[in-house]
């Protein structure tokens, strides 16, 4: 499963960059979003691994975030990995105007066991909490 969304965040790509690219400002703007820990390579650099660690509902929810692409303050890419789903997130950031940063996420999914059901009969909320995210991340960003 593949889409791309947009938004247009009211403060300058360099602002957006700065938050965007700290690790402690997760709990802000990823809902669940308990912790992050470093396992191999250079932290925040490509081929550096993570383990990031949310609590949805009920359930904890471990990943594998290893970035693939890191050419700021333009793009930002990584993949997420549990058993059963592989995502690949694409960030891109392009100045609008000297004020505002417009927010481009190419995101693909692949699932495997039970998330396949899940995603073929729930396609759409994959693509709503994507853009939670970002929703949550342009409120922090612009309250800043």
């Amino acid at each position: 499963m593949k889409y791309t969304l947009e938004i247009l965040i009211d403060r300058s790509r360099d602002q957006v960059i700065e938050l965007f690219d700290n690790p402690d400002n997760m709990k802000h703007w990823q809902e669940g979003f308990v912790s992050m820990t470093h396992m191999s390579g250079t932290a925040g650099e490509i081929g550096a691994k993570s383990k990031l660690f949310y609590k949805m509902g009920k359930r904890e929810v471990e990943m594998v975030e290893t970035i693939t692409k890191r050419d700021m303050p333009r793009e930002f890419t990584a993949t997420y990995e549990t058993p059963t789903v592989w995502n690949e997130v694409s960030n891109h950031f392009e100045k609008v105007g000297g004020r505002q940063t417009k927010w481009i996420s190419h995101v693909d999914f692949k699932f495997r066991g039970f998330m396949k059901l899940m995603a073929f009969f729930l396609p759409g909320a994959f693509k709503k909490q994507s853009f939670k995210f970002m929703q949550d991340f342009k409120t922090f960003a612009e309250a800043q």
